[in-house]
């Protein structure tokens, strides 16, 4: 030191980076519990004071799940390198999406972790119970249509071809819709099998195709256009937006950013296509409410003279999230009355298929009936 003319101004012990675990690749998903438990026990831990790297430690303790085991060992592994808690659990992008990754990041640059964990809770509750109403609403036409057409299986494989041989033993021309039936149930009995392999191929070929960006855009827009339906998925897609821009921009992301989250949380992609477009025209310093006016059919007037008004008077987040309870309660209006407003149209298709049916086997019993009555006279 002074043969090189150098002073010494301070001294520090050197330390040992900690080493790093192996962690085993996670395999299938994490819960939603998992993910849910997770925001609410580090909030709760965060509020008593504990630290953030041994709040995380002793979520994974009582972490049911092995996976998500797995995954906060890799998230204390980053703690412990120095990463901030945002880019540790960025690492895991199937577990932690941007909103997830984002709100906490926000809360540990501003220093309202808590209140952003808070947020964040409030929006994974409702974005579950969203999930909930919507397979509440579809379940009874599903269990409906199903049960009619496992009835008509049946009949078609176990009761129908023993009236074959009866109906084809009279020398009567049969009626159409008989004619009809009978095709139908030979087609059946002798590629049977074959049409069921190529129903599944087909499914499993369109659940394919349908991955790629220009085929899901199709059927997105067609489902917007579907008369119940679209109306249903139109309102999740609002109350998406609103509920998740809302929260973002409360927690002091910027809005630019906030959009793009937004968008990617969005279920249909012709929302997510107008929301990013939308983005361009806010950096060249129009108003959120500006471009949603141009697609009334996605973004209803009374929805941008709100978000309108939230821009003018300085509460977006409140208009937002105001917007957000709006369409949770029509999407669980529409949950609760689907099966009301669907039952004249499953009638309909029930009482259609079970009378061609019934109808195929009255008529030529009738006509053999008719025809036997006349050799007696």
């Amino acid at each position: 030191m002074l043969e090189k003319n150098l002073i010494l101004i301070s001294i520090e012990p050197i330390r040992k980076k900690p080493k790093r675990k192996f962690v085993f690749p996670v395999v299938g998903k994490v819960s939603y519990v998992d993910k849910f438990l997770f925001a609410k026990h580090l909030e709760m831990m965060i509020k008593a004071g504990l630290p953030l790297r041994e709040s995380v430690s002793e979520i994974r303790e009582q972490a049911g799940s092995r996976k998500f085991k797995q995954v906060l060992d890799n998230v204390i592994s980053h703690l412990d390198n120095g990463e901030s808690l945002a880019d540790s659990l960025s690492k895991h992008p199937a577990v932690f999406d941007e909103l997830f990754v984002n709100l906490i990041k926000a809360g540990e640059a501003s220093g309202t972790l808590e209140e952003n964990l808070k947020y964040l809770i409030a929006q994974l509750e409702k974005n579950h119970d969203l999930k909930k109403m919507i397979k509440a609403a579809l379940l009874y036409p599903i269990l409906v249509l199903s049960s009619t057409f496992s009835l008509i299986g049946i009949l078609a494989i176990y009761i129908l071809p023993k009236l074959i041989p009866l109906f084809e033993g009279f020398d009567i021309e049969l009626p159409l819709p008989t004619r009809i039936l009978l095709w139908t149930i030979k087609v059946f009995q002798n590629y049977g099998l074959g049409i069921f392999i190529l129903i599944i191929v087909l499914v499993l070929v369109f659940i394919f195709i349908s991955r790629f960006r220009a085929v899901k855009n199709i059927n997105h827009r067609i489902v917007l256009k579907l008369p119940i339906i679209g109306k249903l998925n139109r309102n999740v897609n609002l109350a998406y937006f609103s509920r998740t821009l809302g929260t973002l921009i409360r927690s002091g992301i910027p809005i630019i950013e906030a959009m793009n989250i937004t968008a990617d949380t969005l279920s249909n992609v012709i929302y997510q296509e107008q929301v990013k477009k939308s983005i361009s025209r806010i950096q060249h310093g129009e108003e959120v409410a500006s471009y949603l006016k141009t697609k009334p059919k996605l973004f209803p007037p009374v929805f941008s003279r709100m978000i309108n008004v939230g821009e003018k008077t300085g509460k977006l987040d409140d208009s937002l999230l105001y917007l957000a309870k709006f369409y949770e309660k029509e999407i669980s209006d529409t949950a609760r009355n689907l099966s009301t407003i669907l039952e004249p149209i499953l009638l309909i298709i029930v009482g259609l298929v079970v009378g061609f049916v019934a109808v195929s086997i009255i008529m030529p019993i009738y006509e053999i009936t008719h025809g036997l009555s006349g050799l007696k006279k």
